[in-house]
């Protein structure tokens, strides 16, 4: 029998592959159903239209790269 935390550990280890594919078939998804999207690129937010139109919305920041492990407090 394979200890539970062992098992737990695993599927763990599966969520960011998981969540990136979600998220990618939720694009398309909604692409192909004829709605709008937002994407963040280099700075930028785009609406994106299912004729593949891309219209920047307004400059954001960039992403903050985050070391694996590392706890936020928010307050």
């Amino acid at each position: 029998m394979i200890d539970p935390e062992v098992k737990l550990d695993f599927l763990e280890r599966q969520i960011p592959e998981l969540s990136a594919a979600a998220t990618k078939v939720a694009y398309w998804k909604a692409l192909s159903a004829g709605h709008s999207v937002l994407e963040a690129k280099d700075g930028v937010l785009y609406r994106v239209s299912p004729d593949g139109t891309r219209v920047a919305l307004k400059e954001i920041d960039k992403p903050t790269r985050v070391a694996v492990g590392t706890r936020f407090e928010i307050q």
